[in-house]
């Protein structure tokens, strides 16, 4: 967000068009990196292999995003356009902003979250003074080379820390770096990239879909009411991305769901209660923040407070699922984010951009309620499949019980 602050102030309109468009495309190709690479790696278990995961995750993420950013420099190298250049440079330092990222990924299956904190306060105490000091005007290029560049110090931090915690125990022998499950068929992390492919795909379709049907303000009122709750957006993804490994030091399926049960009721309590402090937002610090906007954004509230209650309790079910039955979540997301749309849209025919808002929160709802029932279904087979002891008898030895020789 303060990159995309400080890049504002700095462009012309033209140029900030040019770096939000260069910067779109890294968010997609960082959210399918962390689908395919971040996501399958924190479900790993056991200290030996998450480090031995750890470490392909590492080569993997580095390789595939030079050969890809390296790949794309070179195709626009010769393309005419602001875009184009500016994209061309994305590629140059794909490698670096991609592999960095990854290894939050990394240091939450190790369990040390507190070091992925670490690499990411240096790469914002790097990047945000880097692209103050460009002067006035900058160009799209120039910014985006900027803000890649600056990841490399963050980049060196983690390289750092995670080599000394990668290093195989004493004794133990040091497995080679394998990136081939990521290249073979059936790999976890595809599952996840369709799921993200989707989703991403449902949100761009809504706006998409609504701006057929509705005017500009509906939109922007909607666009408006969702950036209020930014926060709630990085708790979510906090929990998915540093849940699993925390989840699995929970014993049993019951203790595991009585967790995330918890957190679900929690996330959902932060939720009502940021809707309340939005709500009574005074209309002039609305206005700073949303401009003409919050009028029409602070009518959606409720709705939309109601929709990332919704949204708790589903990243909640979403990260016990992972963890029991990784590639149940499929199905569900796929069907339930394009149920959203069309709620969403049915919403805005009934009543308006209000109505749209209340059809998000539908979606959101059933999707919710979808994948607990499915954790439901998973609880039960796991009591089920827990062998039960013979009841053995008052006074006497249990049935697989021998009597010892000389008893009576």
């Amino acid at each position: 967000m303060i990159v995309l602050v400080v890049a504002a102030r700095l462009s012309t309109a033209a140029g900030f068009a040019v770096f939000s468009m260069v910067y779109m495309v890294f968010t997609v190709l960082l959210g399918v990196n962390v689908s395919y690479v971040g996501q399958a790696l924190v479900l790993e278990r056991g200290s030996g292999r998450v480090r031995a995961a750890c470490r392909s995750a590492v080569a993997f993420t580095a390789a595939a995003s030079a050969v890809l950013g390296w790949g794309m420099a070179a195709g626009l190298l010769f393309v005419p356009g602001a875009t184009a250049r500016g994209l061309a440079v994305l590629g140059l330092v794909l490698p670096v902003v991609l592999t960095q990222d990854g290894m939050r990924y990394c240091f939450s299956a190790l369990r040390l979250p507190h070091l992925a904190l670490l690499a990411d306060a240096v790469r914002l105490l790097v990047a945000v003074p880097a692209l103050a000091a460009q002067p006035h005007a900058a160009g799209a290029v120039r910014l985006v080379a900027v803000w890649g560049v600056s990841g490399v110090p963050a980049l060196l931090v983690g390289a750092a820390l995670l080599r000394r915690r990668l290093r195989p125990a004493p004794g133990e022998p040091r497995p080679p770096v394998d990136i081939r499950p990521y290249l073979r068929s059936g790999h976890l992390g595809q599952r996840f990239v369709v799921e993200f492919g989707v989703g991403n795909a449902t949100s761009q379709l809504a706006v998409v879909g609504l701006g057929l049907f509705a005017a500009p303000l509906a939109v922007g009122a909607l666009r408006g009411a969702t950036t209020l709750f930014g926060p709630m957006n990085v708790l979510f993804n906090s929990a998915t991305a540093f849940g699993p490994p925390l989840l699995n030091r929970v014993r049993g399926t019951d203790g595991k769901v009585r967790a995330t049960a918890v957190l679900a009721v929690v996330l959902a309590a932060v939720a009502a209660a940021w809707t309340t402090v939005l709500t009574l937002l005074p209309a002039h610090a609305g206005r700073a923040l949303l401009g003409d906007t919050w009028s029409a954004s602070a009518a959606l509230l409720p709705a939309s407070g109601s929709q990332y209650a919704c949204i708790a309790l589903g990243t909640s079910a979403l990260l016990t699922l992972r963890v029991l039955r990784p590639r149940a979540t499929l199905p569900i997301q796929v069907v339930f984010s394009l149920a959203s749309v069309v709620f969403m849209l049915a919403g805005y025919r009934l009543d308006g951009v209000l109505g749209a808002a209340w059809g998000l929160a539908l979606g959101s709802a059933l999707k919710a309620v979808a994948l607990w029932s499915r954790i439901a279904v998973e609880r039960r087979a796991a009591a089920a499949a827990v062998p039960v002891e013979p009841r053995r008898p008052p006074g006497g030895p249990a049935a697989s019980e021998e009597l010892p020789t000389g008893s009576a």
